[in-house]
């Protein structure tokens, strides 16, 4: 696809025509989660971020660009250039409707058929990477790709969602969400992939509850707590690369998932409970159950990235679970167990108490 294709601009339409897009964002339900999934009488609150229109990155998305407008750095009718696996791409869509700004995103092969699909119908401009970086991976391969089209572009703006600021400060109104939802709140459970959530929430949560304990969820074979890189299979969570928007002092262990676990986690809510989604909020599901049943009393919030639609051919696919190994395997009822996150490399679910900063520990 040439520069040109991809940044080819449409028709603008009035900008007050499409303003109200954006209160269709935030105000997501909270439902409480206990037997069957989680035994015992225990249970766990679950926020669904999947009733935003594209899923909990429509609030990133809509912050980044807004702030953005406002330092003067996005220029009106400019196009936002980012590289994303799904979630924050159908963010950036809303968000360039809203405001007025066409978007070209780098993906990978990766990208499921559905959302290439979608956001074209959203107007989005698609280029694909199509071979991985020796270091990072296809995360790298695609922001190697932004900058290069950024230079192609001149006035063109890159939201860079694994560094930016305004990525993290977008949260603050979830986390008022659930203030005004709860009482009280004793542990945070967040996937973790740019950093930005885990970070945003837990920040203003604990000026309330000082005692929080946030609890991340990464994906083996992501780097972003010292393991080392490999190949993953699943989208949303995880990184081959360091993102400086990830917190790792803020968190109080890190527990890591593997696909067919999150399969398990995403299959079984959905069986029993009518509520579920894709990888991140499988692999969240299945530590905040493990959470429940062994901290009872204490009241725990996990957060749902998105809802199950967009993984009708992965997750819920059984031809595509079969091909990957991913049927059939029930969780452990505890997970392993590392001292310090690089002790030795985990290839199932896996708890570390021991959370540190990998490029400031030299790993």
């Amino acid at each position: 696809m040439s520069s040109q294709a991809v940044f080819a601009r449409p028709e603008k339409a009035p900008f007050r025509r499409f303003s109200t897009l954006s209160l269709s964002v935030g105000n997501t339900p909270l439902t409480f989660l206990s037997d069957p999934f989680v035994p015992g009488g225990g249970g766990f609150w679950a926020k669904l971020e999947g009733f935003n229109p594209g899923g909990i990155k429509d609030r990133p998305a809509l912050h980044m660009l807004r702030q953005a407008r406002a330092r003067g750095d996005l220029k009106p009718g400019a196009t936002v250039i980012e590289s994303t696996s799904g979630t924050l791409g159908l963010g950036l869509a809303l968000a360039g409707i809203v405001f007025g700004h066409p978007v070209a995103l780098v993906t990978d092969p990766g990208m499921e058929p559905l959302m290439c699909r979608l956001l074209a119908s959203y107007g989005v401009r698609l280029e694909t990477v199509t071979e991985p970086s020796p270091v990072g991976g296809w995360q790298q391969a695609r922001r190697d790709r932004v900058r290069h089209l950024l230079g192609e572009s001149p006035g063109a703006y890159c939201p860079d969602q694994y560094n930016n600021p305004d990525n993290v400060d977008a949260y603050p109104g979830l986390a008022h969400e659930l203030l005004n939802q709860l009482p009280q709140i004793d542990t945070l459970v967040c996937s973790v992939g740019t950093g930005g959530h885990s970070a945003g929430i837990s920040g203003v949560l604990r000026r309330h509850f000082p005692g929080l304990r946030l609890v991340g969820v990464d994906t083996v074979g992501s780097t972003i707590f010292g393991q080392p890189a490999r190949p993953r299979l699943m989208r949303g969570l995880g990184s081959s690369i360091h993102p400086r928007n990830v917190d790792h002092d803020a968190f109080d262990e890190i527990h890591w998932v593997a696909p067919a676990e999150a399969v398990w986690a995403c299959r079984t809510l959905a069986a029993l409970h009518y509520v579920s989604g894709g990888w991140s909020t499988g692999a969240v599901a299945l530590v905040a159950r493990w959470l429940a049943r062994t901290q009872p009393g204490r009241t725990i919030v996990a957060i749902f990235p998105d809802g199950p639609w967009r993984y009708w051919d992965s997750v819920y696919d059984d031809e595509y679970c079969l091909a990957h190994g991913l049927l059939g395997a029930v969780p452990a009822d505890e997970p392993d167990l590392l001292r310090v996150p690089d002790e030795r490399e985990v290839h199932r679910w896996t708890r570390c108490p021991g959370v540190r900063a990998p490029l400031a520990a030299g790993l």
